[in-house]
């Protein structure tokens, strides 16, 4: 009995595991970007663990409030695997997608991006105040923008791997991961259309974006993110008064 106890209560943890095995696999396979398999090239396997790590992620959570479980560990193990897998994975799948492209120097510049993820998740464990909502963009939101931003490149907006886009785009990312500017979750407490408004619009309008523009679309589901947690900061504040 107190074996099944204990694999049950280990099961989110296997969960999260899972997730940093995903993101393992993913900067593995960034770093050989010529590779081609069963039809697909490198930044995509790349892009699709990332994918496949945030899945996990969100199951992780889930797992542990359906069974009721935690895990003395299982803060930090998720805060580790987040690391490795919303940080130095897109800035892995980043880098070695401009590789060639670009001058050397600005192939090292996606390096903020763990930094940032780091300083990130270090404030949210001790940040009380997360619990509906963030203060400052999630990192897989940080990965699912870069897996956009790569695939943009690759179908011919060449113009973003200019220092000009680039740096920019890296700077305001990382600052809005360690900043407080309130940012929506998809942590739902009613599933009332009047209080989830905004979340709702966000599902809607993600899925229609990634539907019009598949993995480019990745990058605008995230500026539709960003705009929609603006609007809906501005709207909650001026409720509060």
């Amino acid at each position: 009995m107190n074996i099944l106890k204990k694999i049950r209560s280990n099961i989110p943890n296997g969960i999260t595991c899972l997730n940093v095995l995903c993101g393992t696999i993913a900067i593995l396979i960034s770093a050989h970007p010529h590779l081609y398999y069963m039809g697909m090239q490198s930044w995509q396997w790349g892009s699709l663990f990332i994918v496949l790590a945030a899945v996990a992620d969100f199951f992780d959570g889930f797992a542990a409030r359906m069974l009721h479980e935690s895990h003395p560990i299982g803060a930090d193990l998720d805060s580790l695997s987040d690391q490795v897998s919303f940080g130095v994975a897109p800035a892995v799948l980043l880098a070695f997608n401009l590789w060639g492209n670009v001058p050397l120097w600005l192939t090292f510049i996606p390096a903020i991006l763990p930094v940032a993820t780091a300083v990130r998740l270090a404030k949210f464990n001790v940040d009380t105040r997360q619990t509906t909502g963030f203060l400052g963009m999630p990192v897989p939101a940080n990965a699912v923008f870069w897996i956009g931003y790569v695939a943009s490149i690759k179908y011919g907006a060449f113009w973003l791997q200019s220092p000009w886009a680039l740096i920019p785009a890296l700077l305001l990312v990382s600052w809005l991961m360690v900043s407080e500017v309130p940012m929506l979750s998809l942590k739902f407490k009613t599933w009332g259309f009047k209080d989830n408004l905004a979340r709702y619009l966000l599902i809607l309008g993600s899925a229609a974006l990634l539907v019009c523009f598949q993995l480019r679309g990745m990058l605008w589901v995230i500026v539709f993110y960003a705009i929609m947690s603006l609007l809906f900061a501005r709207h909650q504040s001026s409720s509060n008064h």
